[in-house]
């Protein structure tokens, strides 16, 4: 046990606790009010039950790190497919709304949200198939499987509708799909096909009159400019959010002093954590975190690069554009360059299926490090007993 914990990425694990405890405390500081007020619960109460969130996806990860092979994933994988589709179809049937999506189950102690979980299914469904398919040379057709059920679970993902997780699922598999080592001719053909489906799949929609964006949704497409809207929903958000950085100054007013944590950001310690922080800790921190979060991203691809199969390369990948496209629709909607979609930020947001999400595929990588660390010792032995 000690010898493969101390082949994790030091730098990967140690920015990992670091940026999970901040979370916590940004999260017990961000909803004490709303806790309160908009709740009726104790002012801890999103504090506590992310603190579960956390230790449950460390118990989990270490135990993916100590006895789960990535050369195993392939036994579970058809049940972790199987298991979204069922899970997001049903959600037509038992999903509960919130914030105009029906993305949830309501589990009483627990919201579970599948959309969540299928980002990572795919990536391990990716990994596990293309390691398989490019030791075979399957044909190119072959190779679209995954491609179409990513197209099924942005399908599903986009009608509940949940924009930025259908946005999140369809940039992961895109570019994964890019990075795979197919002939160049061959992809070529494969990306005309993919755009005359999803132009077929348009077309459906548009004949079918269905509506992939509530009228909430449709709001924030009206993203800039936000204090001179600001009566309106996304107007209000996101201008308030202007003036927690600005009240934050360089250095913050104070851990626990936010100003606009006081209902004037609904959504504090969710979606605009982010302001929170800048607002109590001061834009220096905020840089430092952005330049945390640079380094964590950096980790994921040296990890990528390294790995000596498709299988780990392509996990490392997919969490790295996991984390990415998080950070990027997250932060540019904060600061009113793209419309809000509601996507939490990486280890920082409060969110029991997201936080989980993203811990488990972190340590996953953690994984993968440690397989390539343990193979390069195997061959350097091999090697050695040539000589």
């Amino acid at each position: 046990m000690k010898n493969i914990i101390r082949k994790m990425d030091k730098p990967l694990l140690v920015l990992t606790i670091l940026y999970s405890i901040l979370g916590l405390v940004m999260i017990l500081s961000a909803s004490s009010v709303s806790a309160v007020l908009r709740y009726k619960v104790s002012s801890s109460y999103f504090f506590v039950r992310q603190f579960i969130f956390v230790m449950f996806s460390f118990i989990i990860g270490f135990i993916i790190v100590l006895r789960l092979p990535t050369s195993k994933y392939k036994l579970f994988t058809p049940f972790l497919v199987g298991g979204i589709l069922i899970a997001l179809i049903g959600l037509f049937l038992y999903g509960k709304i919130s914030n105009g999506a029906q993305s949830w189950y309501d589990l009483g102690f627990f919201s579970l949200q599948p959309s969540e979980f299928a980002k990572s299914v795919i990536i391990i469904y990716m990994a596990v198939f293309y390691n398989k398919s490019l030791k075979k040379k399957k044909s190119l057709y072959y190779n679209l499987i995954p491609i179409a059920v990513s197209i099924l679970f942005f399908i599903l993902v986009a009608m509940q509708p949940d924009l930025g997780g259908a946005i999140v699922i369809a940039g992961i598999s895109f570019f994964l799909f890019l990075i795979i080592p197919f002939d160049k001719q061959g992809k070529a053909k494969l990306f005309k096909i993919g755009a005359i489906g999803i132009i077929f799949i348009g077309i459906i929609f548009l004949y079918q009159g269905t509506e992939l964006l509530n009228a909430m949704q449709m709001e924030r497409l009206q993203f800039k400019n936000p204090c001179n809207r600001y009566q309106e929903n996304t107007g209000y958000q996101v201008c308030n959010g202007f003036i927690a950085i600005h009240n934050g100054g360089l250095l913050g007013s104070g851990l626990g002093n936010s100003s606009q944590k006081y209902m004037y950001l609904p959504e504090a310690h969710t979606d605009f954590i982010f302001p929170i922080l800048v607002e109590e800790l001061g834009l220096i921190v905020g840089i430092l975190v952005i330049i945390g979060y640079g380094l964590i991203l950096y980790r994921f691809l040296k990890i990528a690069k390294m790995a000596d199969n498709p299988r780990g390369s392509i996990l490392a990948y997919g969490t790295f554009l996991m984390l990415l496209f998080h950070l990027l629709i997250n932060l540019m909607g904060v600061l009113a360059l793209i419309p809000l979609t509601g996507i939490p930020l990486p280890f920082l947001s409060y969110g029991g299926s997201f936080t989980i999400n993203i811990l488990i595929m972190t340590f996953v990588v953690q994984r993968v490090a440690i397989e390539t660390k343990n193979n390069q010792v195997k061959r350097e032995i091999a090697m050695l007993g040539k000589k």
